[in-house]
């Protein structure tokens, strides 16, 4: 049965596990090939845009997803709303030091991706939520009572909209603009709602860890599927894809791999926060040492 296997939470940052598909021997990972859509469409495995990617009104929808939604959610996660999201989901188990100044400096990353100054901030900011307001609106006409966007099936544009409606909702906070305004859309909730359900039942629970071999040996009791079944359940869950952490990682091997306890986990990501700790004291040290020469040199 081809459908997701691992649940990726959109918030908890110590999911070190890369959300995938997989079928029996096949796998097809999201850090791989542009991600598992266009793994599986280089694969021969499934196209979920065939037929319909050259229809332009598909094409400036998906376009107006990636662009105006995608920068709403970068403003707010970095600017728009206070640290409490990407602590929570970048920084949490890392030194207070470390985080803050990893959060600055993305901030100022997001700055200059939005083209955001003092000077234009207020006018950017009413600039993005508009254009937000305007991409639910359109979506939510363009979806109505459907099951999906564009003839009924799923498609690749499904794919990018959940993404982005699941990560708006669980992972930005309660007195989010973007998250009130998406709110705003019945319909676009309820598609949500129903494709996230959808999603934890093609996968095991994220509470109970299991190996890749655990896995495919599961999929494969359920029998065999076609088409249909990937529909129903692969879509791809994935975090915001250009703030997302992006973890290395291999395809599975026959041999099970060993689970690695919480004890371990937490001394080798310890050990990793202790030398970049150290590596920021060196640093102000050495800052702080330049300054006081400079100033023995003047009072000589």
């Amino acid at each position: 049965m081809l459908c997701i296997s691992q649940f990726y939470s959109v918030v908890e940052s110590e999911n070190d596990e890369i959300p995938y598909v997989e079928s029996g021997d096949y796998v097809a990972y999201n850090n791989e090939k542009g991600g598992v859509i266009e793994a599986l469409k280089e694969d021969g495995i499934v196209d979920l845009d065939s037929e319909i990617s050259m229809v332009s009104e598909w094409i400036s929808t998906k376009a107006m997803i990636c662009s105006w939604l995608s920068a709403a959610v970068t403003y707010e996660l970095w600017l728009g709303s206070d640290a409490s999201s990407a602590h929570k989901i970048y920084y949490s188990d890392l030194p207070w030091p470390v985080g803050k100044l990893l959060y600055l400096k993305q901030m100022v990353v997001a700055k200059q991706v939005l083209g955001i100054t003092n000077e234009n901030a207020e006018r950017k900011s009413e600039e993005i939520y508009r254009n937000a307001t305007i991409a639910y609106k359109a979506l939510s006409a363009r979806l109505g009572e459907q099951s999906f966007f564009f003839e009924n099936r799923p498609t690749s544009l499904d794919a990018i909209f959940l993404a982005h409606a699941l990560f708006t909702l669980q992972a930005l906070p309660e007195s989010s603009v973007l998250r009130s305004k998406l709110a705003e859309h019945n319909n676009l909730l309820r598609y949500a709602d129903s494709k996230a359900h959808l999603l934890v039942a093609g996968s095991p629970s994220p509470s109970v860890p299991s190996s890749h071999s655990d896995q495919s040996s599961s999929a494969s009791r359920q029998g065999p599927s076609n088409r249909s079944n990937f529909n129903d359940c692969g879509l791809k869950l994935a975090k915001d894809g250009q703030n997302a952490k992006t973890v290395s990682g291999s395809k599975p091997k026959s041999k099970p791999k060993r689970e690695k306890t919480q004890e371990e986990r937490t001394f080798k990501r310890r050990s990793k926060y202790f030398l970049l700790t150290q590596l920021v004291g060196v640093l102000v040290f050495l800052s702080l040492l330049g300054g006081s020469e400079d100033t023995e040199d003047y009072d000589s």
